[in-house]
């Protein structure tokens, strides 16, 4: 199968990937609503097409947080991705660098900040606060001694959410002997994806946790682990110890409410990212595209706006940007891209990104990313 589409790319990791670990980055929290609401709220922003304008140099290049970068795109967090390809999160920030756009690690990613360092040349890290203050200390240590500038710190999982796939599919809740055979039939079945991460890629831990999980070395001993050990006690005063600890900028992600953004303004981060994690967590909320445009009107004079949530195409980068984000990330497109096709395909989901955002603005009249505004798209 030749891929064209992120679509594409997302059966191509659907064929390759065992089942429990294709539903954990496909699926979404209970009844998944938020998730198809993401997709769907945003592919039904129009674009408005205007012509005979002078768009023969077309402009996607942008700063986010100080850093030109070619387009407003950042590979969001995505959590365990090295199990979908071998090592793979330093294979997206090698794809990212050579794209020229920013990498964000997730707290909970096989590779540790160390060893994708020096594949990211613009890496942001993601912070996910466990119980363990000392622990924290020593990791957002870590990351600032490796050049890290920019903290995504995501507060929208106190506790996980309910994902029925992944029950469905073995990944949670089939714990002991019973569940580790079910998960190893399946990645027997996929002879492929096995010798590349099961046998090549180890080892097949938590590498930025491994630290404060000592003894736990199979993947329900992580996932327990996380479940038990996050804090769900976190209020905004927690910001100042972060802050204290952190001399970087400093991102809020899991922003779905105007009054939890004015909050976020008064606390003196560097931005935001209106997020309601992919749909992975509480089901029923309003999509990242209508949540965006009343949130970046109260605050996006006064903090950088980021967006995600049902990007799956370049012309959804436009909409986004349309509805009042500065920078938006992407974190499925490039899951899949990784799991179908290694760095090869997270390259090339960069590169239909950047034509899609080409075309459509082009055929909108806008030549700078600072032209897509509210009148470019119209709301269905």
């Amino acid at each position: 199968m030749i891929a064209a589409s992120i679509s594409d790319y997302r059966e191509l990791a659907r064929r390759r990937l065992p089942p429990f670990l294709f539903e954990y980055i496909d699926g979404g929290s209970y009844a998944e609503l938020t998730l198809r609401r993401n997709i769907e709220d945003l592919q039904a922003v129009a674009l408005r097409q205007r012509v005979l304008r002078d768009v023969s140099a077309v402009d996607l290049s942008a700063d986010l947080f100080g850093v030109r970068c070619a387009m407003p795109v950042a590979l969001a967090p995505v959590g365990l991705a090295g199990m979908n390809a071998r090592r793979g999160e330093v294979q997206a920030a090698r794809a990212a660098s050579a794209a020229d756009v920013p990498f964000c690690l997730s707290t909970v990613s096989l590779c540790p900040i160390a060893e994708v360092r020096p594949a990211a040349r613009n890496l942001w890290f993601q912070l996910y606060m466990v119980r363990d203050r000392g622990f924290m200390r020593s990791l957002l240590a870590a990351a600032a001694a490796a050049g890290v500038d920019v903290l995504l710190f995501t507060v929208d999982l106190p506790m996980p959410g309910a994902r029925y796939r992944d029950f469905r599919s073995g990944l949670a809740g089939a714990a002991g002997p019973a569940g580790q055979l079910r998960r190893a039939w399946q990645a027997a079945c996929h002879p492929s994806w096995a010798y590349d991460v099961a046998i090549r890629g180890k080892p097949l831990t938590l590498g930025n946790m491994t630290a404060t999980m000592a003894g736990k070395s199979g993947l329900q001993d992580y996932l327990g682990w996380i479940t038990r050990n996050f804090d769900p006690s976190l209020t905004w005063d927690d910001l100042a110890w972060v802050r204290q600890h952190w001399p970087g900028k400093l991102v809020i992600k899991g922003i779905l409410d105007p009054e939890d953004a004015r909050q976020a303004a008064a606390h003196t981060v560097d931005g935001i990212v209106v997020s309601n994690h992919g749909g992975r967590q509480l089901d029923g909320v309003i999509s990242g595209a209508r949540a965006l445009p009343p949130i970046a009107d109260l605050v996006g004079d006064q903090l950088a706006v980021l967006a995600d949530g049902g990007v799956r195409s370049g012309l959804d980068v436009v909409r986004m940007l349309a509805l009042g984000a500065h920078g938006v990330l992407i974190g499925r497109a490039w899951a899949y891209a990784l799991a179908g096709a290694g760095e090869a395909g997270v390259s090339h989901v960069l590169a239909l990104i950047r034509a899609e955002m080409s075309i459509a603005m082009a055929l909108t009249g806008a030549t700078r990313v600072a032209e897509i505004r509210r009148g470019n798209v119209q709301l269905m």
